[in-house]
């Protein structure tokens, strides 16, 4: 019976679920589709193809363009760097405190300021960021970046952290302290190593936030400093060139690359 109740309620078997979740897939990943495919067109054209060619991709690489989109990568991969460490150690601190911290005032209320990133639309971070970038005098640069892109990523560091660390019982830590391990040691030598799955996913998928944002990037960068999306961006204002199609697959690949990883990670992790 039981079985019976919970196949008739599985939201498969409504009628037009395949084909709206189809739609949806379309909708959402046919441009991908597109623009990978024509950044492999032969021609200069961006309606007609022309032969399979990685003009483009060369031409990202050694074209007219090529120094001002290393910079652009160079400034990306560095912030993004940065700002997933400090991210990924931020909420490392914070689900240590909110999960093994015990009952404490105002534990609801951190937990939520650490999940409003994720809440409020991206633009109302922005702007917030820069008002308050210029309320306290400070200069819009490569450091207003990193660290507008650390509160942000924070959020997306912290779920997979906090999920892994409320699968570990807290019996290990109080053997470990039953064995003359002080509280430092049993955190350092017991529950960081198990930890260390969610560690990593987080610190791919604030990494991937970091790499990717643009809003945020946008409105709190200094004259002249460019990172990869914002490079991008004034390119296309100009007119969309293959090239734009090849770099733009190139950071689409390295995404894939990175979310397939931590999928990888925590799946590895589940099993065990």
């Amino acid at each position: 019976m039981a079985t019976r109740k919970s196949s008739k309620y599985d939201i498969k078997n409504y009628s037009g679920f395949k084909a709206i979740t189809l739609l949806c897939l379309f909708v959402l990943y046919a441009p991908l589709v597109v623009v990978t495919v024509y950044s492999f067109n032969a021609s200069a054209s961006l309606t007609n193809w022309e032969g399979l060619s990685f003009r483009w991709y060369i031409d990202v690489f050694s074209g007219p363009e090529s120094e001002k989109f290393k910079v652009a990568a160079w400034n990306s991969f560095v912030i993004a760097i940065a700002a997933a460490t400090m991210a990924t150690l931020i909420a490392t601190l914070a689900a240590t405190a909110m999960i093994r911290g015990g009952r404490f005032r105002m534990r609801t209320v951190s937990f939520g300021l650490i999940s409003l990133p994720l809440m409020v639309p991206e633009i109302v971070t922005a702007v917030a960021t820069l008002i308050f970038f210029n309320s306290i005098g400070f200069d819009r640069g490569v450091m207003t970046i990193l660290l507008a892109h650390t509160a942000f990523c924070i959020p997306f560091a912290y779920l997979p952290i906090s999920a892994r660390m409320q699968g570990i019982e807290s019996s290990y830590e109080q053997a470990a302290m039953d064995l003359y391990a002080n509280k430092r040691q049993a955190f350092t030598k017991i529950l960081v190593p198990l930890m260390m799955p969610g560690i990593i996913s987080g610190f791919i998928l604030a990494f991937i936030v970091s790499l990717d944002d643009f809003i945020i990037t946008n409105f709190v960068k200094g004259a002249g400093v460019e990172t990869l999306p914002t490079a991008i961006f004034g390119s296309v204002k100009q007119g969309i060139k293959p090239n734009i199609m090849a770099i733009s697959s190139l950071l689409l690949g390295v995404s894939i690359v990175m979310v397939t990883l931590s999928y990888i990670v925590g799946k590895s992790d589940n099993t065990k």
